[in-house]
């Protein structure tokens, strides 16, 4: 299995590991892939970021054979702590079908809590037949001008959304670029994607050592050199995304595979 990579604090993975293994309890699940997602995984948490956990999971045999469409999300409440919430693998596949961007993401974690069974090593790999250049673009501009409109406007913004912005903008230029499913991490899209030794990236390398250091990265002065770039690059990568290719091929059928496969190998042995 390919579990493994980074790990938070001991004590909060135990924690983490604790409450995956009561929601199988509870739910009456097996889950197969649980990760860390959001700013933890991205690469650039605060001191006091929560951790944002995803899992996908599979229910018994006999809950599919309904007539009756069924909750197919598991939520827990969030804490000040903790941030929990899973997929069905159903939900997740047809999803994937039409290269979902934060379940691509979810599979590329470099911190991951369980992966018990071959389900998401399968699913990573047919992405790259998957994948659509066009909606993976259009997802992380959606993401981008929403962020940048609601935090980045006016002499006073809300400075630790930069990296909610530049983020998305970035995935968007190795998108258009390289045509495939961007790195999760922020600081190699920052390395690959933008060119050393510029005032921009001095502007955000500052960005990132304050807010590793903990610094409260709360209202502040609007950042010129950022804004500028990314409005240049959302208006210009609004121009790309319409040009660009959908998923290649029809899976349906392999996805229907992996689907029974992973029911049978999370629940043969009951």
């Amino acid at each position: 299995m390919r579990c493994g990579g980074g790990r938070p604090i001991v004590d909060v993975q135990a924690r983490i590991k604790q409450e995956l293994s009561a929601i199988e309890a509870q739910e009456g699940v097996r889950i197969l892939y649980a990760c860390e997602s959001g700013s933890r995984a991205w690469g650039f948490p605060s001191r006091d970021s929560d951790y944002d956990v995803r899992f996908i999971y599979i229910r018994p045999v006999d809950w599919y054979l309904s007539i009756f469409e069924r909750r197919d999300v598991i939520e827990r409440p969030i804490d000040d702590m903790l941030d929990i919430n899973g997929w069905d693998l159903r939900k997740a596949l047809n999803l994937f079908r039409k290269s979902n961007p934060p379940l691509l993401e979810w599979l590329q974690s470099p911190i991951c809590y369980a992966e018990p069974y071959s389900a998401a090593e399968q699913i990573r790999a047919l992405s790259a037949e998957t994948f659509s250049p066009k909606s993976c673009m259009h997802h992380y501009l959606h993401m981008a001008r929403g962020n940048y409109r609601e935090y980045l406007q006016g002499d006073l913004v809300k400075i630790k959304k930069y990296f909610y912005v530049l983020r998305p903008v970035l995935a968007c230029a190795w998108i258009s670029e390289r045509g495939t499913m961007p790195p999760i991490a922020f600081e190699t899209l920052v390395r690959e994607m933008l060119p050393p030794q510029t005032a921009l990236m001095g502007a955000i390398d500052d960005l990132l050592v304050r807010k590793r250091a903990g610094v409260e990265l709360d209202l502040g002065p609007r950042i010129g050199i950022i804004n500028e770039y990314v409005e240049r690059k959302m208006a210009e990568y609004e121009q790309i995304a319409g040009t660009l290719p959908s998923s290649a091929g029809d899976m349906d059928s392999r996805l229907d595979e992996l689907f029974r496969a992973a029911l049978h190998e999370a629940w043969s042995s009951t």
